[in-house]
């Protein structure tokens, strides 16, 4: 008796052991692998690459959701207003890039959309009118869809701002258009109840890394006072919680032509940012992370 009742716990174990496992293996498959990230594009070093042509055109900005196995990004079409474009990765292919349209009309335009890394939820900016009612907007991701657009009830949205971006604690980081400077809005409990300028020397566009350790800015060409076009900058974060002044990338990324709107992955693997062309288009490019090292104050 006892051996049979011994025999009948080991084949249970048996039995749970490999269902377990077929879950596990379920669980990895369903998971995005290295080869299928990023639209199956290879990975930049440490010279800037231009990121899937072809797929993502006219783009002047990008985010991905936490797994990865989301994009959304910003671009216009010829005689066409910016618009907010995605695909998501389903099995191992990514679906045709579509136009969000989170507003559903509402706004004329929609812009610089941002995944957030805490929860389900898009930040974006909307406007009917250029340079006089940016406002900041967000959905929450469904399993399937997206709720309706809602603006953000915070005093961030008291002034004319575009350009949002969260940071893993939740604070929001994003730019005044009046006066081209950098804020903060802390979260409190899910809210956003204060503002606070984010003192730095200069920078706008602002991107904070998911480190938290140092911020991406885009500002004119501070090196060459002949030059007007845009560069981008970096500040890191000291010590005491101050920034320092605005680094620049360097001639790897800032060319004779704008660069802008720059953005890291969520794994903090990759900064991508859009450059002006010579053509007149603009174009996303990506790097390694490691180009900001280069240039981290030892």
């Amino acid at each position: 008796m006892k051996k049979a009742y011994f025999i009948l716990i080991l084949v249970f174990a048996l039995l749970s052991n490999a269902c377990n496992t077929k879950k596990q293996l379920s669980k990895e498959s369903d998971s995005p692998t290295t080869e299928n990230l990023y639209f199956g594009q290879k990975p930049p070093g440490l010279i800037p690459e231009f990121f899937a042509p072809g797929i993502v055109r006219n783009a002047s900005n990008i985010s991905f959701s936490p797994n990865l196995d989301e994009v959304y990004f910003s671009a216009s079409k010829k005689d066409e207003k910016i618009s907010i474009y995605f695909s998501k990765l389903k099995g191992n292919k990514w679906t045709p890039v579509k136009r969000a349209n989170f507003t559903n009309g509402g706004k004329n335009e929609e812009l610089y959309p941002f995944v957030s890394p805490i929860n389900k939820r898009i930040y974006f900016t909307a406007l009917d009118s250029i340079f006089s009612d940016e406002k900041i907007w967000y959905i929450n991701r469904l399993e399937d869809s997206w709720s309706d657009a809602i603006q953000l009830n915070s005093p961030i949205n008291d002034d004319i701002v575009f350009y949002i971006n969260q940071a893993k604690n939740g604070g929001l980081f994003y730019t005044s258009i009046s006066n081209g400077k950098m804020y903060y809005a802390p979260n409190i409990n899910g809210e956003f109840p204060e503002v606070q300028e984010i003192e730095l020397e200069f920078g706008h566009h602002g991107f904070i890394s998911p480190s938290q350790d140092y911020l991406l800015v885009q500002d004119r060409n501070k090196q060459n006072e002949k030059r007007k076009d845009l560069d981008i900058y970096v500040c890191f974060k000291d010590k005491d919680g101050t920034w320092t002044k605005p680094i620049s990338l360097g001639n790897e990324i800032n060319s004779n032509f704008n660069e802008g709107s720059p953005s890291i992955t969520p794994d903090g693997k990759y900064l991508f940012f859009g450059r002006d062309e010579e053509n007149g288009t603009g174009n996303l490019y990506w790097v390694s992370t490691e180009i900001i090292e280069k240039v981290r104050p030892k």
